[in-house]
């Protein structure tokens, strides 16, 4: 399966964190045993920080801004353990769909055109998850270091922790410096599930959406050397070529359709989770760079605002890719030389087939929010409406009670 040493920058980039998440392939026994152990540590840890975050609330001793913090982190890992869950329980379905993306997409065998057309989907994702990566690790650092930095200079009792503790030993040194280092751990852990899930997904939906311009290029180019446009030129045989070839086509199409519902049966939940969360999420982050006296926290929760913002647009961009690309199959098919093919038993059976496929294209692939709605850029112009009517309406009550 893909390794470090892939030529793919993506997929080599997103394999090493799931990798670290436990949610990969695994050629041995020993292999399977650490993936196992590496997802048992995941939930762990991300359970773990939910836990603290809740009874931080509980205690009733936050002000406005650690409540914000609070909520932002309890509903971050909250999507982020229930994406790694979904993917747990689809384990088998996940890996099938990494072997199918590795033999069929990316070690077929393609002309010019059709490489720099895989090219050229290479740099997309090279793009979306290297600056999504980026975004998030940044995040991350803030999240780590910030506490820390606020606690130099300070009494042992006014120390603070990325998670908050309740009065205990684990203030004092060395205590203090062993628990924020756990802490560390548990932040990054948690970043890890944040990014991993979304980085596979947007490289799956972009090389679907991919192949769907490969079959586009291969049905406008069905013609044969012995096809042309001249009748008195035309052949017998040139019917036959363009049909096995459009045969083959239209195998590709079914396969295309069949890997986006399954894209669909193992992701709709998580897509379902992204949308629900993601108006709630930029909401309160909105509101928490307003209420924090902090410079530091201010810009890391404006990081984080960012991070969203780039989470958001690679989420969408892709899906709404795979809508976009796979209707354009039906102009593709109506373009290829079919007109000017003899009225053999084979130029007749394509004429029908062409027909079926046109059909069939006008019915988009698409990943739905657990059947809701599909997701499209039309999407994220909505969750930045909603999120933005929701700020507005808080900051009001918030100016209200003041």
């Amino acid at each position: 399966m893909f390794g470090i040493g892939t030529d793919d920058f993506a997929i080599s980039l997103a394999s090493i964190f799931l990798r670290l998440t436990g949610i990969w392939t695994s050629k041995n026994r020993l292999e399977q045993c650490s993936r196992t152990v590496a997802t048992c540590f995941t939930i762990v840890m991300t359970s773990l920080c939910i836990l603290m975050e809740c009874l931080d609330v509980i205690r009733g001793d936050l002000d406005a801004a650690g409540l914000l913090y609070a909520l932002i982190t309890i509903l971050c890992t909250t999507n982020d353990l229930f994406k790694v869950c979904v993917l747990v329980a689809y384990k088998k379905d996940f890996l099938d769909l990494l072997s199918h993306l590795r033999q069929h997409f990316l070690e077929s065998q393609y002309d010019t055109n059709e490489k720099t057309i895989l090219d050229a989907c290479k740099r997309t994702c090279a793009i979306f998850i290297g600056s999504f990566t980026f975004f998030t690790h940044v995040t991350l650092i803030g999240y780590m270091l910030v506490p820390l930095f606020l606690s130099i200079g300070k009494n042992e009792s006014d120390r603070l922790f990325p998670y908050a503790l309740p009065e205990s030993p684990l203030y004092t040194t060395p205590y203090y410096e062993i628990a924020y280092f756990v802490q560390a751990i548990i932040t990054y852990e948690i970043g890890l599930c944040h990014f991993c899930v979304d980085n596979i997904l947007c490289i799956m939906n972009l090389h679907v959406a991919t192949q769907f311009r490969i079959l586009q290029y291969r049905l406008s180019n069905l013609k044969s050397d012995n096809v042309d446009d001249d009748p008195v030129t035309r052949v017998p045989s040139a019917a036959e070529n363009s049909y096995m070839t459009f045969k083959r086509c239209v195998q590709q199409h079914k396969m295309l359709i069949a890997y986006c519902n399954k894209l669909e049966e193992v992701f709709s939940l998580i897509v379902f989770s992204q949308i629900i969360i993601f108006s709630v999420l930029i909401c309160v982050n909105g509101l928490q760079i307003l209420v924090v006296k902090t410079y530091l926290t201010r810009y890391t929760a404006l990081l984080l605002l960012v991070t969203f913002f780039v989470q958001l647009l690679m989420f969408t961009y892709s899906c709404d890719g795979l809508i976009q690309e796979s209707l354009k199959v039906a102009p593709a098919v109506y373009s290829s030389p079919w007109a000017y093919l003899p009225m053999t038993i084979y130029g007749k059976m394509l004429r029908k087939d062409v027909v079926l496929v046109i059909m069939r294209s006008r019915v988009p692939c698409c990943l739905t929010a657990k059947g809701f709605f599909p997701i499209s850029l039309e999407t994220y112009t909505k969750v930045w409406t909603t999120a933005m009517s929701y700020f507005t309406l808080l900051r009001q009550t918030m100016d209200d009670f003041k």
